[in-house]
């Protein structure tokens, strides 16, 4: 009888160890991987999730939101314990966080807003970025014509990034040192859409444009494109910390990129998923804090880490971090920057 009963446990204790070793399903659905940035994130992502013994599965809508609604349905039917979104459009999703609500599955909304109080909200403090982008370029250009490269009218990101920058310039455009020539959004950051929005404003202003707020590096480079074919150099900036735009900044053609540190923030994104599943309450997360800056102003549980404003004179920081090499960032560097000597 005692055989038997040790032979039991034995195999009770093998599935349970097995069930441990498999740890928690985390599931990602990405929106897409238009910026070289978010094939970053993903790694580092990927890199927490399964350091902590947890399994990471991913998909890639390609920027459609039918496709990411699909994929949140699927991933959800196949039984995961978390879920964390990086949502192309935070509305036409909400059938699938509703699914995921309903399935007990804790949501994870991130860098991109998804304003409901079933989603905790990771991302940096967007409005903060929008800030140091206008603060930079006016510190260099004070005054004269700008023009504003916006992102999707459909990311909380695009308004929270056009109401840092609103504290930086407001009272200049108030006060006629600075007028505003031409605004208008990008549909899906997309750096081509970007391009023609800034060729329109080149065409609309008689190439009257004095310096350029774009609201990711992508687009400031599609704006970059486009002045250039105008004969026009002027100050740029752009957020992301994207290996481009950081050879832009030390070629002299973009005068800041705001860097989010997307390892921290993937990483983060990979301890606190893993909180989740193991049903951890939201308010119990690490750091989080209740915030109310989305349209709606309803209350999420959220965390905002502080970006970083990457210019020619601190090129250093993001070669320290190891987020690009020297070698990338300083081909064809203009011979003041000190980072590339």
């Amino acid at each position: 009888m005692r055989s038997l009963i040790l032979a039991a446990v034995l195999v009770i204790t093998s599935f349970a160890t097995d069930a441990l070793a498999e740890g928690k399903r985390i599931g990602v659905a990405w929106g897409d991987f238009q910026e070289a940035r978010w094939r970053w994130d993903a790694t580092a992502m990927r890199s927490m999730i399964e350091r902590n013994g947890n399994k990471y599965i991913p998909t890639n809508a390609g920027g459609s939101a039918e496709q990411q609604l699909r994929d949140i349905e699927k991933l959800v039917a196949e039984g995961i314990d978390a879920l964390i979104i990086q949502p192309v459009d935070k509305e036409a999703i909400g059938p699938g966080i509703d699914r995921a609500a309903a399935a007990g599955v804790p949501i994870l909304g991130y860098d991109r807003m998804i304003e409901d109080e079933r989603v905790f909200y990771l991302t940096f403090d967007n409005v903060g970025v929008g800030r140091l982008i206008a603060a930079i370029v006016k510190q260099v250009q004070p005054e004269g014509n700008y023009a504003i490269v916006l992102g999707d009218p459909s990311d909380a990101n695009s308004t929270f990034l056009r109401t840092g920058m609103e504290e930086v310039i407001g009272a200049a455009v108030a006060g006629g040192q600075i007028k505003i020539v031409g605004e208008a959004n990008a549909d899906g950051w997309k750096p081509e859409n970007a391009k023609a929005v800034m060729e329109k404003i080149l065409a609309d202003s008689g190439n009257q444009v004095d310096a350029v707020l774009a609201q990711n590096d992508g687009m400031a480079g599609a704006a970059i494109e486009a002045l250039a074919a105008a004969g026009l150099s002027v100050p740029v900036g752009g957020q992301d910390g994207d290996p481009a735009a950081l050879n832009r900044v030390a070629q002299g053609t973009q005068t800041v990129s705001v860097w989010k540190n997307n390892f921290e923030l993937a990483k983060r994104a990979g301890l606190i998923a893993g909180l989740l599943a193991d049903g951890t309450p939201m308010n119990l997360i690490p750091d989080a804090t209740q915030f109310t800056g989305g349209e709606k102003g309803i209350p999420v549980w959220a965390i905002l880490l502080t970006p970083t404003a990457v210019t020619a004179e601190n090129l250093d920081v993001v070669i320290d971090a190891d987020h690009v090499t020297k070698k990338d960032v300083c081909k064809g560097a203009l011979p003041t920057v000190e980072a590339c000597q």
